[in-house]
């Protein structure tokens, strides 16, 4: 046999089965022989092979989507740190999140959008996630003397962003400090936000008690116990658990400097002057632990908003981070508020048991007076409708 062919054949990638030998030769058994031999060198069948390749590249595009995406962004007022996950499609509005004083995009809504049931909205929505200047994990020290943005500045920044990335509207996740910063950008831009989620929101400034309180606090405990006690409830702090304990570490290892230039200006934030005649043209769902610390001011916010479009959520149980202490609860219910939006129509629902009460309170008698309001217990079943518009859901799950 003519040995430049049968190294040639050797160094070509062999079919998964053998081939009859007759097809290449006449000759008879050995050059069926020599073709087993070559079958036999072959370690992973070409089919494997392709698999493989493709399960790499699945494995590797769920890498990329769970890490995301980081970008510095520009903006008339500075830099912002960005973090992308999703396709980036502009069909529908993007997720835009912005987190609390003391946290950073990544442990704020980790845990939320990570959770299994949220993988559902994920796959649907590009996510950006914004972290406030000089927030972000590993971010540089400020020089002294630098003069920290305000509130309503870093609202401002906010349009920036959705123009680097080509979205027009967006769903607004904001917690806390976060909250407060995406209702300034909202009042401001009501085209460019389709919905509201408000977390832990308070929409006055401080008054005269307040300010006195916090500069007795500023003696007595530390940076990292003020924003200990403005993120958790007396319950949790007192019990010490360990997620309490976890993010006294985190805050006590970031760069203080930096998180106090955002307290203090939290702590020196405006009224939104919000009421029902100026308030948000877009649907808000409120969110708040039945036992956190701004558990009053979510409730004072709710009724200055409009019934028609507002759902006030109250978890028990949740602590003053709902988004990680009850992320079933809240996915669940984020689903029914984008349903209600007019999206994922189709969505499979949870089946979590609640206590809804319901205030009617675009509904009135006969006579003109409103009706009274009616509380109702009932399980949530898969499927089952969004609230009606018309109607204002203070749910306690």
């Amino acid at each position: 046999m003519d040995v430049s062919l049968l190294g040639s054949l050797k160094s070509k990638r062999s079919p998964p089965f053998p081939l009859p030998g007759r097809l290449l030769t006449p000759g008879g058994d050995t050059m069926t022989t020599e073709m087993q031999e070559i079958a036999i060198t072959e370690d992973k069948p070409l089919l494997t092979g392709q698999t493989d390749t493709v399960k790499d590249a699945e494995l590797a595009a769920r890498i990329l989507l769970d890490q995301g995406q980081e970008h510095s962004v520009e903006t008339p007022h500075g830099v912002l740190h960005v973090t992308v996950h999703g396709s980036r499609t502009t069909r529908r509005p993007a997720i835009l999140t912005f987190h609390d004083v003391g946290l950073d995009s990544k442990s704020c809504f980790s845990s939320l959008f990570k959770f299994e049931e949220m993988q559902e909205i994920v796959k649907n929505f590009t996510l950006i996630h914004i972290d406030a200047p000089g927030q972000e994990e590993g971010a540089a020290a400020y020089p002294q003397g630098y003069q920290y943005p305000t509130m309503e500045t870093i609202a401002e920044m906010i349009p920036t962003v959705l123009q680097f990335f080509n979205f027009r509207t967006v769903i607004g996740v904001g917690v806390g400090a976060g909250a407060y910063v995406l209702s300034r950008f909202t009042l401001a831009n009501p085209d460019s936000v389709e919905g509201l989620v408000l977390i832990n929101i308070d929409i006055n400034a401080r008054g005269w008690l307040d300010w006195a309180a916090q500069k007795l606090s500023a003696v007595t405990s530390s940076l990292t116990e003020q924003i200990l006690s403005h993120l958790f409830s007396q319950e949790e702090l007192s019990s010490n658990t360990d997620l309490v304990q976890s993010h006294r570490e985190q805050i006590s290892k970031s760069n203080l400097a930096n998180v106090e230039l955002f307290w203090k200006n939290y702590q020196s934030r405006r009224d939104l002057n919000i009421d029902r005649t100026s308030t948000f043209k877009c649907p808000v769902m409120l969110v708040v632990g039945d036992q956190a610390p701004y558990e009053d001011a979510a409730v004072e916010c709710n009724s200055k908003l409009d019934p028609t479009t507002t759902s006030f959520l109250k978890m028990a149980d949740a602590g003053g981070l709902p988004q990680l202490t009850q992320p079933a609860k809240l996915t669940e219910a984020f689903k029914y508020f984008i349903q209600g939006m007019g999206y994922m129509a189709s969505s499979c629902m949870t089946r979590l048991s609640r206590s809804r009460t319901t205030s009617l309170s675009s509904s009135y008698s006969m006579d003109g007076s409103r009706s009274r309001s009616r509380t109702l217990s009932q399980g949530s079943q898969g499927g089952q409708m969004p609230p009606s518009p018309s109607q204002t859901m203070e749910v306690s799950c």
